[in-house]
């Protein structure tokens, strides 16, 4: 028998909204080479996720200014371009979670993202305001998949774990939620997601 879910939860990036920081930095850095390494060695993904954990810009880009001065210009453009790093939603998990809240389901937000991007990312998604109400890793200072957000979320929703789903397109983070004793599934498309919700006895 299905668990009764009373609470939804839905990460944001790549499951409701699409994100790719080589969308302004192909313009950039038109070298696939030279951008791949710039990824990986400048901008990286660790580094951007300390923004996620509350880090202010400013400090993260003097930090790799001050090793990469010759590449302060590129640096900037991470924050400066943002805004077309998520150039658009992704309409049918979209459909799916407003569809839930038409129905009356209990949907709110947890994830990873920059407290000053989010405060964007509402203007160009206006949706992401329809949800009860979301979790900022960037305005707490805690990030997935540590089990404290997920805690905090619960605490701060009033939210029963047991009867509680998390959706998110990273295996760590559904683990996360897993350990923090929540039911989860992996994000893979949304035809996906309306089975796996289908499973937990939850009809979109």
């Amino acid at each position: 028998m299905a668990a009764k879910i009373d609470h939804i939860v839905f990460d944001i990036g790549k499951v409701l909204i699409h994100y790719d920081p080589h969308i302004p930095f192909s313009r950039i850095i038109p070298d696939e080479e030279e951008r791949n390494w710039f990824f990986h060695n400048v901008c990286t993904h660790d580094w951007n996720l300390e923004q996620d954990r509350g880090r202010e810009w400013p400090e993260a880009e003097a930090l790799l200014i001050a090793q990469y001065p010759e590449r302060e210009e590129q640096i900037r453009a991470f924050r400066k371009h943002w805004h077309e790093m998520v150039p658009h939603a992704y309409e049918e998990s979209v459909a799916i979670m407003e569809g839930l809240i038409a129905q009356g389901r209990d949907v709110t937000m947890l994830t990873n993202f920059a407290a000053d991007t989010f405060v964007d990312a509402r203007k160009l998604f206006p949706f992401l305001d329809k949800p009860r109400g979301v979790t900022v890793s960037g305005e707490i200072r805690l990030i997935k998949p540590d089990v404290a957000i997920y805690e905090k979320h619960a605490r701060d929703f009033g939210l029963e774990p047991s009867a509680t789903i998390f959706i998110d397109d990273n295996a760590d983070n559904v683990k996360g939620a897993q350990a923090a004793g929540w039911h989860s599934v992996q994000f893979i498309d949304p035809a996906t997601l309306r089975k796996d919700l289908d499973g937990f006895g939850i009809e979109v």
